[in-house]
């Protein structure tokens, strides 16, 4: 596969970095944004969902989650990816930390893997898949 272009490398990095931002704020229209339109997210935490419509919902419960009191900051690191063309394929590591009632908490870490597209000039996840070491819930989500 060809090297990853430093305009593609950048964006790529952007849309992980927006996605993250976008759920740790509870801002629905980008984490939807994010994905697209025929675009699906599974994570044993919380489920499977494909489409816009049921993207937007998974984006809501975590709104809610938030305004109910529970900030989650999503870190990712380690940014691998490759592109052909409109394609792509991109992996990273995801540490998350809980806060709430004034105690914070690592959660399971793991790793995103990421089937992108290029769609009207902007990358979006195609199919998002979370992977973590071990199982946990979410309590109130």
């Amino acid at each position: 596969m060809p090297p990853v272009s430093i305009e593609d490398r950048l964006e790529i990095n952007d849309l992980f970095v927006r996605y993250t931002c976008a759920i740790d704020a509870g801002d629905v229209d980008t984490l939807v944004d994010c994905f697209t339109e025929d675009g699906s997210l599974q994570s044993p935490a919380v489920g499977g969902y494909a489409g816009h419509a049921a993207i937007r919902e998974f984006a809501q419960r975590f709104a809610a989650f938030r305004n109910n009191g529970s900030q989650l900051r999503h870190v990712i690191s380690n940014l691998m990816m490759q592109v052909d063309g409109d394609r792509g394929h991109a992996t990273c590591y995801l540490t998350a930390f809980l806060t709430r009632d004034g105690k914070s908490r690592l959660l399971a870490p793991g790793r995103y893997d990421c089937e992108l597209r290029k769609t009207n000039g902007a990358w979006r996840f195609y199919k998002r898949v979370v992977l973590h070491d071990h199982d946990y819930t979410l309590e109130g989500l």
